[in-house]
């Protein structure tokens, strides 16, 4: 087998794994499957934890535990050989390693090499048994199928600082109201506030309004303190939520006014081939450099839409759909479009030798179904559709006002 088979095979998997909408049968067969392993895995390990269904149907929990953990092995090796195409930024070893130090990769490791570590060291078999909880974070992938479960993600992750500021203020206060009610109750409760770090689990059940019960002050200024812990607590507790609640709203508003955009703002799109020529062919989308306010809207391949992700490599013959938001401005440029008949003085001759304007710019000449760039070199024909920019007046050419 060539390299050329070999990439193809590659890059034929990437697209099977890759979550994407269209009409791949073979890739909605992979993600239903893929979804129903998760979820058998998770069933037949939680009910194996039940006695009474541990005894009636152990072996057949077994089997199935055995099953979707060699999927779950085959998928990582897969994802592991397509990673040339899942990072495309990165070359050879270098997008192997970056998909093996991921979050999802550590996550798709850990889902099944506990399960098959006992076999190599016997001892560590209690520790691995442990590790086997990982495979729960596996349902993180189902994010990437339903669009209501990744805004979570997508909320925690725009709010990641917010966040951690105010987690970071919880372990301050936590940490101070520790020592203060140490300094306070000590004398009378010694074996309960023995040091300045046992009023930590008090000062997190009492900030976090958990109220366990278990430690309390008995002092008039210990139980004083501890009012005031408690409703600083509440307002604690409250900055996070609110920062949650704020994400939320903030990705709906701008979900809606995405579903909105084009009726709102104008939005324009334009719809491309690429061809063998085009610098694109064998780029991703991120690797682009497009406008800030263009982007690419689809990608139609072989009669399949794909959903346009930065790691999306772009081939000959793609059919690019490109959007960009209209400039709203109160000058206009107007462009003039002339179609070349029989006797017009320009057919023959070059761009350069023609005899217009300083002012003028021929800004593309349409041939046929071909667009093309002018250069000085380019001998206009009978039939060209060419589009300028000119100050003078055109006879029979018609305006267009962009």
């Amino acid at each position: 087998m060539n390299k050329q088979n070999l990439d193809h095979i590659r890059y034929r998997i990437y697209e099977i794994l890759e979550v994407r909408s269209g009409t791949d049968r073979a890739a909605k067969i992979f993600d239903i499957g893929y979804l129903l392993t998760i979820i058998l895995n998770l069933a037949a390990s939680i009910m194996y934890t039940y006695e009474k269904y541990r005894l009636q149907y152990g072996p057949a929990l077994m089997l199935i535990e055995n099953i979707t953990v060699a999927m779950f092995c085959a998928d990582y090796l897969l994802r592991l050989f397509a990673a040339k195409y899942m990072y495309p930024e990165a070359k050879g070893f270098r997008a192997v390693r970056k998909y093996i130090l991921s979050f999802t990769g550590i996550i798709d490791m850990l889902s099944f090499l506990p399960y098959y570590l006992p076999v190599f060291f016997p001892t560590g078999a209690a520790a691995f048994r442990m590790l086997r909880v990982m495979r729960v974070f596996r349902l993180f992938r189902i994010n990437a199928y339903y669009d209501s479960l990744r805004l979570i993600t997508d909320v925690l992750r725009s709010k990641r600082q917010q966040l951690f500021s105010s987690v970071f203020t919880i372990l301050i206060l936590m940490l101070a109201s520790s020592l203060c009610m140490y300094s306070l109750e000590h004398e009378a409760q010694p074996e309960v506030f023995s040091n300045a770090f046992s009023g930590i689990w008090w000062s997190a059940s009492t900030l976090l309004t958990v109220g366990y019960g278990d430690i309390y002050p008995i002092t008039t200024l210990g139980k004083l303190f501890g009012i005031f812990i408690t409703f600083l607590g509440v307002g604690m507790v409250a900055i996070p939520t609110g920062i949650i609640s704020a994400g939320f709203v903030d990705q709906y508003s701008r979900i809606k006014r995405m579903s909105e955009y084009g009726r709102e703002e104008d939005v324009h799109f334009i719809k491309i081939q690429l061809t063998d020529r085009d610098p694109w062919i064998n780029k991703s989308i991120a690797q682009l450099h497009l406008p800030e306010r263009v982007i690419v809207a689809v990608v139609q391949r072989n009669h399949h839409i794909l959903v346009p992700r930065g790691n999306l490599v772009l081939r000959k013959d793609d059919i690019m759909v490109l959007g960009a938001e209209s400039f709203q401005d109160k000058e206009h440029i107007r462009l003039k479009e002339i179609t070349l008949q029989k006797n017009n003085p320009w057919n023959g001759r070059r761009i350069r030798d023609l005899d217009i304007s300083r002012h003028s710019v021929i800004v593309l000449i349409k041939r046929k179904d071909r667009v093309m760039i002018p250069n000085g070199n380019l001998v206009l024909r009978e039939g060209d559709m060419v589009i300028l920019y000119s100050e003078m007046r055109i006879p029979e050419a018609e305006e267009i006002e962009i």
